[in-house]
């Protein structure tokens, strides 16, 4: 639990400090192969082409959980592992780090990283 929370906090601090350097995108995520968002979304831009995407309407002053990019998630985070290698996760409401798996650059649309029934996009 001590760890669930220190990753938590983690996260939502370096979310806070990069929302003055972030930039609003579009954006699209879609889940079993279905849209499951598309619209805006506040970029936040981490170490070597990391990123985040969270809700636009985000205060860059206090981060306020309660301002779900989409139901029941408060960001999405897709962190380099490798060249064209990412792992995904999702922020919940209720500060579990869901692990969404890993994923790759598309081919197709280098703005996109797809997983095994996710995909994610930002324009």
């Amino acid at each position: 639990m001590l760890k669930q929370i220190i990753v938590t906090t983690a996260l939502l601090l370096s979310f806070h400090q990069s929302i003055a350097a972030g930039r609003i995108v579009n954006c699209q995520i879609d889940n079993g192969g279905e849209v499951t968002y598309k619209g805006e979304c506040l970029f936040l831009s981490g170490n070597k082409g990391s990123f985040s995407l969270v809700n636009p309407r985000v205060n860059p002053n206090t981060f306020d959980k309660n301002k779900q990019l989409f139901s029941g998630i408060v960001a999405v985070s897709v962190s380099i592992i490798e060249k064209n290698q990412a792992e995904v996760r999702g922020l919940t409401v209720n500060d579990n780090n869901s692990r969404w798996g890993e994923a790759i650059r598309s081919e197709e649309d280098t703005a996109c990283w797809v997983g095994s029934d996710f995909r994610i996009c930002a324009w």
